[in-house]
């Protein structure tokens, strides 16, 4: 794929998601993914598989929130087969904090599935709000 195939995965992955559609958003994954969270927070870590990413940081952080995080893409590029995604995030947990982040996702794809994700973040903000 092109770097602008590359690009328009990531921004079909973002549709899927704003819409809601978590099956077309997870299908969009490898099975095999790596996704990476830097720092030292709770949802920080190597998640491997896709279902190890559900079960261990999509659910779990997705089930402190009123309607998961609605992601605003700041910027993408593409070299190759990566993409770097900057993104805005907003939500709110169940007990009314909000949770306002900025993103950057390191993105590496081949065979038009998500195989990589490194993402970085304010993990202070992420520890204030979600604790250690």
């Amino acid at each position: 794929m092109s770097a602008e195939d590359n690009k328009q995965l990531v921004l079909d992955f973002y549709a899927a998601g704003a819409r809601g559609d978590m099956d077309a958003a997870l299908g969009i994954l490898a099975d095999d993914i790596t996704w990476t969270n830097i720092g030292s927070t709770r949802f920080s870590g190597s998640y491997v598989g896709k279902q190890a990413l559900v079960e261990q940081l999509i659910g779990p952080l997705f089930g402190q929130l009123k309607a998961g995080i609605a992601s605003e893409i700041e910027r993408l590029t593409a070299e190759g087969d990566i993409v770097v995604a900057q993104t805005n995030g907003t939500a709110e947990t169940h007990d009314g904090q909000s949770y306002n982040n900025a993103y950057c996702q390191v993105i590496r794809i081949a065979d038009g599935k998500f195989i990589e994700v490194k993402e970085y973040f304010d993990t202070a903000l992420a520890d204030a709000v979600f604790g250690k």
